[in-house]
């Protein structure tokens, strides 16, 4: 008896476990769905960071600096803030006066570190110019968006709206950058004024001369928009066969501007210590200082010459 009822037990458990083993099981909710999601902790470099960043905002909260301002930012296309460009200039200043102290003297690194905000904002017209350029090569591509979306019935706000989401940076930024204010109730023409001293077009100027015109005088503004494609592009061709014949010019006036520097790195790494009277003289000093003086007159004589304005 009660060997049989064991048996019948034994049974009933191998049929449980079959069951259990055949039949599909409930879905399984992950993890992350049945808890909140938990960020890792910052590490205590990104916590100094970010004290480093809120102390320089309130620092720089009440007063009116203009240095590497947020208009500068955007232009450049960087996101971020004042306060963080102005820390990574200042580590960027410490890191130049520590190289500069240990590889030659203490003068050099202050110099390094005092040259710093120099090449900060160097590095933001650089940046600035490269995207202005960008959005220059976009605006052919643009107003083909444009005039198309204008032929299929939509509206001028509909078809800007349309060209930032077809488009490239930064195209698409200034376009979108557009339509978020005439959402906020700004004039149309005023956004795209200012898009166009944003990023020194003229020949988005056009665009919103024909857009104005347009909508004082009525008439086909996809034909018109045409005509200015066609205009800008002959204008892009001319410049860019007067940017060839200037490249020549242009590569010698940066042969011309490195190659003080070229010659100095290299004596330095060749003989450390043959420059020292240049940097501990003062007359090496006011030699340092007029030479920095006369290369940046003559780069921006030679800047002047190369640079052809039609």
């Amino acid at each position: 008896m009660i060997l049989a009822a064991g048996a019948v037990i034994l049974l009933a458990a191998v049929c449980l476990l079959g069951v259990a083993v055949i039949l599909p099981g409930a879905p399984a909710v992950p993890l992350d769905r049945r808890r909140p999601f938990e960020a890792e902790p910052p590490s205590s470099l990104s916590r100094f960071a970010l004290s480093a960043v809120r102390s320089f905002e309130r620092l720089l909260a009440g007063r009116n600096i203009t240095l590497f301002s947020r208009a500068e930012l955007e232009n450049a296309g960087l996101r971020l803030s004042q306060a963080e460009f102005f820390l990574l200039v200042g580590i960027g200043a410490v890191v130049g006066m520590l190289v500069g102290t240990v590889t030659v003297n203490p003068l050099v690194g202050l110099l390094l570190s005092l040259l710093a905000p120099f090449a900060g904002k160097l590095v933001l017209g650089f940046l600035a110019g490269k995207r202005r350029a960008a959005f220059d090569g976009q605006l052919g591509d643009t107003l083909q968006l444009l005039s198309g979306g204008l032929r299929a019935g939509h509206s001028i706000l509909r078809a800007i709206d349309a060209a930032a989401t077809e488009s490239q940076k930064p195209t698409s930024e200034e376009m979108r950058r557009v339509i978020t204010e005439t959402s906020l109730g700004r004039d149309l023409l005023a956004a795209l004024n200012d898009t166009a001293d944003r990023m020194k077009n003229e020949d988005f100027i056009w665009i919103s001369q024909a857009i104005q015109i347009n909508r004082e005088v009525g008439g086909n503004l996809a034909d018109v928009l045409d005509q200015v494609n066609e205009t800008i592009r002959e204008r892009a061709e001319i410049k860019g066969h007067i940017k060839a014949l200037a490249a020549e010019g242009k590569f010698s006036a940066y042969i011309l501007i490195a190659m003080p520097f070229g010659i100095v790195a290299m004596l330095l790494a060749v003989s450390p210590g043959y420059m020292n009277s240049m940097f501990t003289h003062p007359l090496g000093w006011a030699m340092i200082g007029a030479s920095f003086v006369l290369m940046t007159i003559g780069a921006l004589w030679m800047r002047k010459i190369i640079d052809l304005k039609f």
